[in-house]
């Protein structure tokens, strides 16, 4: 069964999410930016999320973990929970 592992920010609005993706692509460190102003929990992680299976996280979550690029950063993605930056850090099918 496939699995990855990903970590995101999660915020509220589109508009920050991209603001917050401008900064990393620009040089700030992901997880230091997923400490400063990730809503979710695993912001304190630096927004590591673990190993996951399909099906263990929202689809629209699901649809770019198990399809995206490898170590890029995609978002904002938009979920039921708000907006996410999600970057795949390993994935095995």
């Amino acid at each position: 069964m496939a699995k990855a592992s990903a970590r995101h920010i999660l915020v509220d609005s589109e508009a920050r999410c991209q603001e917050l993706k401008e900064q990393i692509e620009n040089g700030d460190d992901f997880a230091e930016v997923a400490r400063l102003y990730s809503s979710c929990p695993s912001g304190k992680r630096g927004g590591e999320l673990g190993e996951f299976s399909p099906g263990q996280m929202v689809r629209e979550f699901d649809e770019v973990v198990f399809s995206g690029e490898l170590n890029t950063v995609h978002g904002p993605v938009k979920t039921q929970f708000g907006y996410h930056l999600i970057e795949i850090t390993r994935r095995s099918d």
